[in-house]
């Protein structure tokens, strides 16, 4: 996609011009290229928000709530086809068969997904991913990664994202349609995380270190189906180059 090489080419850029940072004992094991990654997290960031966040605020304010839940369920409901693929690809037959049973019932009579009839019926939604599938067959996750446009990620969740991406409905319709249900996705995604990041934004913080953390804590979990991982104290750090408390 050339919007990602070109991502990518601004991510090296900020490498260069941050080339000393973030070195010596204190780099995190689990974040080898962290001045790479905070690069990308800042291009990101800078995107963000120039336009992400601006546009998911006036979807907000223009689209009425029962239509945003209504997209929200029908983006969910075709997440559920990629969650049962794994379910089942991880021998979760039984996850994967009550998977199944969500997206049938709520595809036909939950009108295309836009209503979330299963849920109420005691059907539960699963969260599976293929970088999870390829952890559930041993395979480590490598180092942490900011992807350009897509965040958080790690070596393995990145090959990951590219099977599920595959195997998404929506990567099967006309190119057409499917930049649009992209686009839509996109925004009312961003518009749900609104208050979320508004709070990180609050927060007296290395953003970028608390994402790595918070991310890398839940896909521990998610791995292991247990806890999550306590975060550090980060109101008592700094970010590399920074006087404490900035």
């Amino acid at each position: 996609m050339n919007k990602n090489r070109s991502a990518g080419a601004l991510a090296m850029a900020g490498l260069l011009a941050i080339g000393g940072c973030a070195t010596g004992p204190d780099r995190n094991p689990q974040d080898p290229l962290e001045p790479l990654n905070r690069a990308t997290y800042r291009f990101n960031d800078a995107l963000d928000r120039a336009v992400a966040k601006p546009v998911a605020k006036g979807y907000n304010k223009v689209v009425p709530q029962p239509v945003r839940t209504a997209v929200d369920n029908f983006f969910a409901n075709l997440g559920d086809v990629t969650v049962m693929f794994n379910d089942f690809l991880q021998l979760r037959i039984s996850d994967g068969m009550q998977d199944l049973a969500r997206v049938a019932v709520n595809t036909t009579f939950g009108i295309l997904g836009t209503i979330d009839i299963a849920t109420p019926a005691g059907m539960q939604r699963h969260d599976q991913d293929f970088g999870l599938t390829l952890a559930h067959y041993g395979m480590p996750s490598g180092p942490y990664l900011v992807l350009p446009l897509f965040g958080p990620s790690t070596f393995r969740d990145a090959a990951g994202f590219g099977v599920d991406q595959y195997m998404a409905p929506v990567n099967q319709t006309e190119p057409a349609t499917r930049n649009t249900l992209w686009g839509i996705d996109f925004i009312s995604t961003r518009a749900r995380y609104l208050n979320a990041t508004n709070l990180l934004e609050e927060a007296a913080l290395d953003k970028y270190l608390f994402t790595r953390d918070a991310w890398l804590g839940h896909r521990r979990a998610q791995e292991r189906g247990g806890q999550e991982d306590e975060l550090p104290q980060y109101e008592r750090e700094a970010a590399p180059g920074q006087p404490q408390g900035k």
